[in-house]
């Protein structure tokens, strides 16, 4: 990690004491307008960035970890699983007397990585949990320049060397495709999220694979975990003929979506369309039908992540990081092939 830029070092190059570039930084009276802008200038120029006196001390922690997600407000709002799992992050740091600092910076690429580059800056956080990882992800290597302890929510790439508390992928992709192999589906669509993202580039290789043991036939079709976008996904598919008999959702939003289409187009679920979601939710509980899903515990996935990212953070990494069986909640939106 570079050497932290201290007011002593501002002042030494500016030639002025640390009294008038301390007045300056904190726009206290006592220096010029034109003293106030180059010391500024000169913080900006080298990534200066205020403290607390409790973070000035030596070896100070505090007590807070970070979590950056580049995911839509208003979309993080209607999706319950991230709701429940930052339930379980909170249920770890709380036990742990730990804050959480949770941003949201929309999904235009690289707006997060200034928010580390100031949360390190400033000291704001003790480290930081990396969610949606994309393939060569910019993220890995700036927090390790960084020098912020980070824990990845998902398989890591090979050589990213953080650790990552990993979800059972393979065992979600075999359930959801097994389950429709013995209702005798042989076409399914695979209505996956962004394809940008790591987990839905390995997920989608994990369905095709399930698949191909299985004789079933996958169709993808990329979507943006949105119930309106699936909708009009699924509608659009439809209007090309009945084809695949199920189909399977990245998320309990989009498999709403689809349901939707579906008795919009007379395509009664599950009599002539099977409907599965990769996340299970009261949304899926509630729906007309309610909808087969995976129960992939959440909130024990974001408690687990948390007790990892305290465990780097304390110098003690934790083992148990590997995968945990989910469940198939079976429910009334999958049922045998039509013939």
């Amino acid at each position: 990690m570079a050497e932290r830029v201290t007011i002593g070092d501002l002042a030494q190059r500016l030639g002025l004491s640390k009294a008038s570039v301390s007045y300056a930084l904190n726009g206290r009276p006592g220096v010029s307008a034109e003293t106030r802008a180059r010391v500024l200038a000169l913080a900006r120029e080298l990534q200066w960035y205020p403290s607390s006196s409790a973070r000035t001390l030596s070896g100070a922690r505090t007590g807070v970890v970070g979590l950056v997600l580049s995911r839509d407000p208003d979309l993080l709002g209607t999706e319950p699983y991230y709701m429940l799992v930052l339930s379980g992050i909170e249920s770890a740091l709380i036990e742990a007397e730990y804050g959480l600092l949770l941003r949201m910076v929309g999904t235009e690429p690289g707006r997060d990585l200034a928010v580390y580059e100031r949360w390190a800056g400033e000291r704001r956080v003790d480290g930081v949990m990396l969610f949606d990882q994309r393939r060569d992800d910019p993220r890995i290597p700036l927090v390790r320049h960084l020098g912020l302890p980070a824990v990845l929510n998902g398989a890591a790439e090979p050589g990213a060397a953080l650790p990552a508390v990993v979800p059972d992928e393979h065992g979600d992709a075999d359930r959801v495709v097994e389950h429709l192999r013995d209702l005798g589906h042989r076409r399914i669509v695979h209505l996956a999220g962004p394809s940008g993202l790591l987990h839905e580039q390995r997920r989608d290789q994990l369905v095709r694979a399930a698949a191909d043991r299985t004789g079933i036939v996958v169709e993808t079709v990329e979507g943006d975990y949105t119930m309106g976008t699936a909708e009009r996904l699924t509608t659009e598919r439809l209007q090309h003929g009945p084809g695949p008999t199920a189909w399977v959702a990245s998320n309990d939003v989009m498999a709403l979506g689809v349901v939707r289409a579906a008795a919009r187009a007379g395509m009664d679920v599950p009599g002539r369309m099977s409907v599965v979601s990769w996340d299970d939710s009261l949304l899926c509980e509630i729906g007309a039908p309610p909808i087969t899903a995976l129960d992939r515990h959440p909130r024990d996935f974001g408690r687990r992540c948390a007790q990892a990212l305290l465990a780097v953070i304390a110098g003690t990494p934790d083992e148990d990081t590997g995968p945990r069986p989910s469940e198939l909640r079976v429910r009334a939106s999958t049922g045998p092939a039509p013939a």
